[in-house]
């Protein structure tokens, strides 16, 4: 298990297309798009009468980027997956996507989000005789399939899928069909594209335009797709369940040119940063964003407010991402390195520092600490989203209670640990009224905000039947499960 900096980070992204005779290609082009989802590993599967196979370290354009590319995995079909592991070191038996050899046909998988129940299932299997390849929660959905007592592969796959919880969206190849499945409560995303004949599922919209795929509707919450040649079915294999999206996909997960239930991500970052504005009176000079994440909000703010935006902070876009490298060493290094501090606009100013979420907080101490040595006169941080004090068990990096600057820290703390003359957070209204115009409803709130508010959306079954919650997180250390 990794140990993240000052952003949340995801599990992975996930692509699937079937009936294109580039689908190799259009893949490549799909994980591509959602690299950002996952840079430690990727991989493809695609089927031509038989299954092919490449799982790589490293970042698509790297592995997946040749001409040979339709030669080494030739198909009409072919999902992939990018990698940033949550349960499961980042070794090669643990990159996706992931395949098995069934009693009813070969079958490829590949899986974003955490199943809350993997250990508990994983360890009745294993007392029943099961033999485990990975370290991976995905490798249960295999295993139950395995062992389920339909006779067709949707079936087993339904069967299978309904077995499970958590936050998922899982898509798998096998020799007839393209399946994709989305958890009930809809905390991980998934989409459906079309490609003239072809059919395409995603994480994200911004993967259909990398392809020129029509955006046809999102996978439902708790629905299963199958694509085959007869078209698309789709079944039910859930009951009614309360539907929570991630609000994390708005905040910081997805593309800003990517479109969730109809919205804009890039408007709705927008409008945090007007509500951010509305909600704050401070006295400065320039709005500067932490880039990227930070870029949309702080342009809201500034369009709010009437400060002058400004690049105060300069990114290098060929310095990996913070959270991606393996060592706390490793992270310290990379922010100087990816983060430089424009002197001639900070200096002898009163700045407006503004991202989009403070997690451990010591990526933020460290910028501001920049922008002050930069000549910056007073520096004010504001966070586009509120205050982090739960932990996520559904595919966030996001482990422990203890790591978060939010959850042990009263206000005044944490303005002292990030070094800044004020710290200001979105609220949980603020942040509602961004994404649908109106507050949170503490009755009935769309999404899953448990980070913010320990409202989580499901049963947590591993967790809960862990002594405790640092009995858990050890394990996972201890046991790379």
């Amino acid at each position: 298990m990794q140990v993240t900096d000052d952003q949340l980070r995801e599990k992975c992204g996930v692509f699937g297309i079937f009936g294109h005779n580039e689908a190799t290609i259009l893949t490549a082009l799909g994980l591509h798009a959602l690299q950002h989802r996952g840079q430690e590993a990727c991989g493809i599967a695609s089927f031509d009468g038989e299954f092919y196979s490449e799982r790589h370290l490293g970042l698509v354009g790297d592995n997946f980027a040749s001409k040979e590319l339709p030669e080494r995995l030739p198909g009409f079909a072919a999902i992939g997956h990018n990698r940033y592991s949550t349960q499961g070191k980042t070794v090669r038996r643990n990159i996706q996507p992931i395949y098995a050899d069934l009693a009813s046909g070969g079958i490829a998988m590949a899986h974003n989000g955490n199943i809350t129940n993997s250990r508990s299932i994983r360890e009745k299997l294993i007392q029943e005789g099961a033999i485990f390849q990975t370290t991976m929660d995905t490798e249960v959905v295999i295993q139950l399939l395995a062992r389920s007592s339909q006779k067709r592969m949707t079936d087993r796959f339904i069967d299978a899928v309904s077995q499970i919880q958590g936050g998922f969206a899982l898509v798998a190849l096998t020799t007839k069909k393209l399946i994709g499945a989305r958890d009930p409560t809809g905390l991980r995303p998934l989409v459906i594209g079309k490609l003239g004949d072809a059919f395409v599922l995603a994480s994200e919209t911004c993967a259909l335009d990398s392809i020129h795929a029509d955006f046809i509707r999102e996978v439902r919450p708790g629905e299963v797709v199958v694509i085959s040649d007869s078209g698309l079915e789709s079944f039910k294999v859930f009951g009614e369940n309360k539907v929570r999206p991630c609000v994390f996909e708005y905040v910081y997960f997805s593309r800003p040119d990517s479109v969730i239930q109809g919205r804009s991500v890039y408007e709705v970052r927008r409008k945090m940063g007007h509500e951010l504005a509305k909600e704050t009176n401070i006295e400065a000079d320039i709005v500067v964003p932490v880039p990227d994440s930070g870029v949309p909000a702080a342009l809201g703010y500034a369009e709010k407010s009437d400060l002058p935006y400004q690049m105060g902070i300069i990114r290098n876009h060929y310095v990996g991402r913070t959270f991606i490298q393996p060592t706390q060493a490793g992270r310290k290094s990379s922010v100087s390195r990816k983060h430089s501090p424009n002197h001639s606009v900070l200096n002898g100013k009163r700045v407006i520092l503004i991202d989009d979420s403070i997690v451990r907080g010591n990526t933020s101490e460290r910028i501001v600490e920049m922008v002050r040595g930069a000549g910056a006169k007073e520096v004010h941080f504001l966070s586009a989203s509120p205050p982090i004090k739960f932990p996520d068990f559904y595919g966030i990096d996001m482990p422990t209670k203890e790591e978060l600057l939010a959850s042990f820290r009263s206000h005044e703390e944490m303005t002292k640990f990030l070094k800044a003359d004020s710290l200001q957070f979105l609220s949980l209204d603020g942040l509602y009224r961004a994404i649908e115009g109106e507050g949170r409803n503490p009755d009935n709130p769309h999404f899953a905000d448990h980070c913010f508010t320990g409202d989580y959306p499901t049963n947590l079954i591993d967790h809960d039947n862990a002594k405790s919650s640092k009995d858990f997180q050890l394990s996972f250390l201890h046991e790379d499960y």
